[in-house]
């Protein structure tokens, strides 16, 4: 990667990592995984993954992370050190995955799922009266 100009040699140390190499890694979808998740990978376009990440903060897990980019790999990682991180995702990623172009990341650490989830449901319905708020309040400034 260092070699043909993808990431500097001085980027590498801020590549978030795990402090040690794991014994057994598992990737399955998350109702199929036969263990308790550390880390659940959420894939979707910005305009619903924001409810994800609006619904964390509400929980009180929300992170100033910067938003990661590559390699997408450093998320996993990042979320068990830091909490909810967001991910654009990488050239390698996106190939393997089919991710579309339209599409990025949000990594949430696997303890903190159910405080999320128990948020979503309030979360969308206040985007969802937002919105009509702000579609009547456009229109209105539009005729003005």
């Amino acid at each position: 990667m260092t070699g043909i100009g993808y990431i500097k040699m001085e980027e590498i140390p801020q590549i978030p990592r795990l402090p040690q190499t794991p014994g057994v890694v598992l990737y399955a979808p998350l109702g199929d995984t036969p263990v308790d998740p550390d880390v659940v990978l959420f894939a979707g376009r910005p305009g619903r993954i924001v409810l994800l990440q609006e619904a964390a903060l509400r929980a009180g897990l929300g992170t100033q992370v910067p938003l990661l980019g590559r390699p997408t790999c450093m998320a996993l990682p990042a979320a068990l050190a830091q909490g909810v991180v967001v991910s654009t995702g990488c050239i390698g990623n996106r190939v393997y995955t089919d991710l579309g172009e339209d599409e990025l990341y949000v990594a949430v650490p696997g303890k903190d799922l159910v405080r999320i989830a128990d948020e979503v449901e309030t979360i969308a319905a206040a985007n969802a009266k937002l919105s009509e708020y702000h579609r009547g309040r456009r229109q209105g400034l539009a005729t003005e």
